[in-house]
């Protein structure tokens, strides 16, 4: 086993959640460094991992929500707990989010190879963060709705262009739409449960079987999938400290950095 298969695990769990965008970053460490992708199936293995940390870290917030959601269908409309609109916003957002998605997979390849695209990304990614940081203290404390859920769900089928972080960009639209930064974190989230799941299921179907994919694991992949997991858990735990005080500055920072030092690299011809 390599040092490789840890470290991109880390980088996994911790530009997963982190609002700097893995996939940015992963364009760049291909255009710049001729930086390989890791196999499919230790890639899917490592999605996995942070789709794993984000059901621990958000067990009581799901599993609340889906036992409200079930419930429901038993009670009159005025009996219904919050839970209940709280289900429809994510099956709505998940339907628009497929729909504005998938059609977008063309493009999407199409800017990983682009250098200053990505660039560009990265700094529209900046712009987002510093608006959150200023709306993070105008709450209007709304709760959430079918309405709130299609609009972060189509801001989140945007989000698929690398530079694009999905946690930010969600979380964002969740507080321009009215939500406390409390409840706009904790959708954001609860919104990327199913349709991570659907993507991962939807590419290992194309993996070629079970017995296949587990042939193609690298040796000690299990330690790649435990330090994505792990570090999963610490970002969350960040990002939430940062999202209730409202402190996006650093990582907008950081990624107007990055933006701008990848827009130069493609103008000088490395991408």
């Amino acid at each position: 086993m390599t040092l490789k298969l840890p470290l991109l695990g880390i980088l996994q769990g911790l530009t997963e959640f982190l609002p700097v965008s893995s996939s940015g970053h992963l364009a760049i460490l291909q255009n710049l460094m001729g930086f390989e992708n890791p196999p499919f199936a230790y890639d899917l293995v490592l999605h996995g991992a942070t789709l794993l940390a984000t059901l621990l870290f958000f067990r009581k917030v799901w599993l609340g929500v889906l036992l409200d959601w079930l419930e429901g269908w038993r009670f009159p409309p005025e009996k219904r707990s919050s839970g209940w609109k709280i289900g429809w916003a994510v099956l709505g957002g998940t339907v628009v989010t497929a729909s504005v998605g998938f059609p977008l997979k063309g493009a999407v390849e199409s800017a990983m190879g682009s250098l200053s695209l990505v660039g560009v990304l990265l700094l529209v990614n900046a712009g987002i963060l510093f608006l959150a940081g200023k709306m993070a203290g105008r709450s209007k404390g709304k709760g959430v709705n079918l309405p709130i859920g299609l609009g972060v769900g189509f801001v989140q089928g945007l989000a698929v262009f690398p530079g694009i972080s999905r946690s930010g960009s969600t979380i964002c639209s969740g507080l321009f739409l009215g939500l406390s930064p409390e409840a706009a974190f904790d959708f954001s989230f609860l919104m990327s449960l199913p349709s991570v799941t659907g993507a991962i299921l939807l590419e290992a179907l194309d993996a070629g079987g079970l017995k296949a994919f587990v042939r193609s694991l690298p040796q000690g992949w299990w330690i790649g999938a435990g330090a994505a997991f792990l570090s999963g858990l610490c970002a969350l735990s960040i990002l939430r400290r940062v999202v209730i005080k409202g402190r996006w500055n650093l990582f907008a920072w950081y990624t107007a950095g990055v933006g701008l030092l990848a827009v130069l690299a493609g103008l000088c011809g490395r991408g």
